[in-house]
């Protein structure tokens, strides 16, 4: 739905993050899956391996429980993304299991909402902190 998501692709996002990301000096590793289950697995080997984690839960954002349980028990800090305003759509989609759990969450800014969580999870794992204008 290019109306609602927008028109880049997965992988042209995904380039953006890791150009972004070599400016920034940080590795990034990058995991898409359909399965919650495949999900739970991988937030479950970031432990100890990543510094922070960014998710879009897609419609797992409004029921899975079991995803909101391993994001709560890695305890990194996570950011939540949505291309969409999840608030400004169905009623449905306007409930997240995940934001009680997560850092923070970003919404509606589109491929943008990326960069912008992959800064804040670099300053949130400790990279060069903010400064004051």
């Amino acid at each position: 739905e290019p109306a609602v998501y927008g028109h880049l692709t997965l992988e042209e996002i995904n380039e953006r993050l890791y150009r972004r990301a070599r400016r920034l000096g940080v590795e990034l590793e990058i995991f898409q899956s359909n399965h919650e289950g495949e999900l739970i697995d991988r937030l479950h080997a970031a432990r100890g391996q990543a510094q922070a984690i960014i998710i879009n839960a897609g419609a797992l954002t409004h029921y899975s429980l079991a995803l909101r349980d391993a994001v709560k028990a890695v305890g990194l800090p996570t950011i939540e993304v949505h291309l969409s305003n999840i608030y400004a759509r169905e009623a449905f989609r306007r409930r997240s299991v995940l934001a009680p759990v997560v850092t923070g969450q970003i919404s509606g800014l589109g491929a943008l909402g990326y960069l912008l969580a992959l800064e804040a999870a670099f300053y949130l794992a400790g990279g060069q902190k903010e400064t004051e204008d």
